[in-house]
């Protein structure tokens, strides 16, 4: 890993902490972070061998720790491969950013570092997808806190973030998310990648709630980016479940909660409001 302490020192964080950008040695020793205590599972395999593949295309994975354990992380990527539904051509997009250490400044750190990082690409800015109505997106308000400023909105609370570095066409979301939906036809439809290792086991609560209620579920496992642009009917991209032209949910559930939403729909009763 390559030590990036600086960054800290520069935020007023404790020097005791220390920051490291991966790279495919520290990847293969170090791992991940999501799901790192199951190392085998097909979730963290898969976000290994994607976050690998996606090194090559920019990606960056930086880790914070503090007494060599982890205590936050970002992750982030060129606007042109951001594997989120989001026009951000010339910025950097980040993915996830995470502390577990509240209070100490580590996730405006870890944002300073990707602003910084696109200052020296050149880049327009750096851009981030917000939820503040889920975990598996980013809340807005660290952002805020970081001079970051809403440039676009979409269904669901989703809001677009920038932090613009320079005059440049501002990112933005796509406009046809009912018509995504509709273009699925009937029937499940997952629509998946391998970006959080999470998705493995979302998925599968959803394929155990299906067969339950003996529907059949088609899994479409997103490989591109612009199989996900074309195709997501949410801003988050990398998973989302939809059933007959209707959005499931766009996040893990257990299989109970699936299967209330699925047999609701099958009933023909409104699903329940997403959560």
């Amino acid at each position: 890993m390559n030590n990036r302490s600086a960054a800290y020192e520069r935020r007023g964080v404790p020097v005791a902490l220390e920051w490291y950008s991966y790279n495919e040695q520290s990847l293969t020793g170090e791992g991940i972070y999501c799901l790192r205590s199951k190392p085998k599972s097909p979730g963290f395999v898969a976000k290994t061998e994607w976050t690998r593949a996606e090194m090559a295309a920019g990606l960056q994975y930086i880790l914070a720790k503090e007494a060599g354990k982890p205590a936050g992380f970002i992750e982030y990527t060129p606007g042109e491969q951001a594997w989120r539904a989001v026009h951000a051509d010339g910025y950097l997009v980040i993915h996830c950013l995470w502390t577990g250490l509240t209070g100490r400044g580590i996730g405006s750190a870890l944002i300073d570092c990707c602003v910084e990082d696109a200052r020296r690409q050149g880049k327009h800015g750096v851009a981030a997808v917000t939820n503040a109505d889920t975990s598996w997106a980013p809340g807005p308000e660290i952002f805020r806190k970081n001079g970051f400023i809403p440039v676009d909105e979409a269904p669901l609370g989703f809001q677009l973030y920038m932090y613009k570095l320079v005059d440049a066409p501002v990112p933005y979301f796509p406009r046809d998310w009912n018509d995504r939906l509709q273009r699925l036809g009937e029937g499940l439809t997952i629509l998946r990648s391998g970006q959080c290792p999470y998705i493995e086991v979302a998925c599968a609560n959803v394929l155990e709630a299906a067969a339950a209620l003996d529907i059949p579920a088609e899994v479409v496992q997103l490989r591109t980016r612009e199989a996900l642009l074309q195709l997501s009917p949410t801003p988050y991209g990398v998973f989302n479940v939809v059933y007959n032209g209707e959005l499931i949910a766009y996040h893990r559930l257990t299989p109970r909660s699936f299967a209330k939403k699925l047999q609701s729909l099958k009933n023909g009763h409104p699903a329940h409001p997403l959560s």
